[in-house]
């Protein structure tokens, strides 16, 4: 207390002076309209300002929650996609008042944990068992494939990263009939090849690879990446066909995991067919 008035005695004249000039500068805008009305304008600037600032923290710190409702949204919109129906086909003719029937869902999901860099890669999402969540499903993000889940708890599961050197995904050529298998180039994140290309196949550089649909775990036409290069080697049947990834396996944030509906109808109608041989 004592260094208190210490202070304040010391500094008595400066603090005289800026009390002046404070009820100076307060006449000063009440007695004159110009000094009035700028003063009036740099203070809204600089509440404008503040409240503006406030706003952009407010919005950086609520991003997490906006983009969780983003990925439900997208999630609801990807299982209403055309691309989540089947066409459905009476016995000769196709049934075109009631064409389609829900093939795929949808359910979003956040990446915990990932990898890039091993032989084996994994990724880890915040949904389990108790969301409906099962091993074989796909999981894929706005921008193409991610890969199949492996384990499952009732909180997390465990996905096969496309990044994974026993992974292969069914992929075709974007409007050609012609498919093959897609597997990782160890090492490289961003690059895959294309395999079982016959060669009368006719390649550009760009052309789209997607998946087929064939492998029950993913949807016709998902996208996987472009064309960055091919060859044909000398008394090859097949091209060498570089694949540029369309997702970024290191940026990976919210993600989609795949139900396919009809995929234990197709598996007990397929193991059947197996024993019948």
């Amino acid at each position: 207390m004592r260094n208190l008035i210490r202070f304040l005695s010391k500094n008595s004249v400066v603090f005289i002076f800026l009390f002046l000039e404070i009820i100076a500068f307060i006449f000063l805008a009440q007695n004159n309209n110009y000094q009035n009305s700028k003063i009036f304008n740099s203070s809204n600037f600089l509440v404008g300002n503040l409240y503006s600032t406030i706003e952009n923290v407010n919005d950086y710190f609520n991003l997490k929650e906006v983009n969780a409702e983003l990925a439900e949204q997208n999630a609801r919109l990807q299982t209403k996609s055309i691309i989540s129906f089947t066409k459905i086909f009476g016995n000769t003719v196709e049934i075109n008042d009631t064409a389609y029937a829900q093939k795929y869902l949808y359910t979003s999901a956040k990446v915990v944990n990932n990898s890039t860099n091993r032989r084996m890669n994994y990724i880890t999402l915040d949904k389990g068992a108790l969301n409906g969540v099962e091993a074989g499903m796909g999981v894929v993000s706005a921008k193409g494939v991610i890969g199949t889940i492996k384990n499952v708890s009732d909180n997390y599961c465990s996905v096969m990263s496309v990044l994974h050197e026993d992974n292969a995904v069914s992929a075709k050529l974007k409007g050609l009939d012609h498919f093959g298998s897609l597997v990782w180039v160890l090492g490289n994140y961003r690059e895959a090849q294309l395999k079982e290309i016959p060669n009368h196949v006719k390649l550009a550089i760009g052309d789209t690879v997607t998946t087929t649909g064939y492998s029950m775990v993913y949807p016709d036409g998902i996208m996987i990446g472009t064309v960055k290069s091919f060859d044909l080697p000398e008394g090859n049947n097949f091209y060498n066909i570089d694949v540029q990834f369309s997702v970024d396996y290191r940026q990976l944030s919210h993600v989609f995991i795949v139900k396919n509906k009809q995929k234990i109808e197709q598996q007990n109608l397929e193991e059947l067919s197996v024993i019948e041989e």
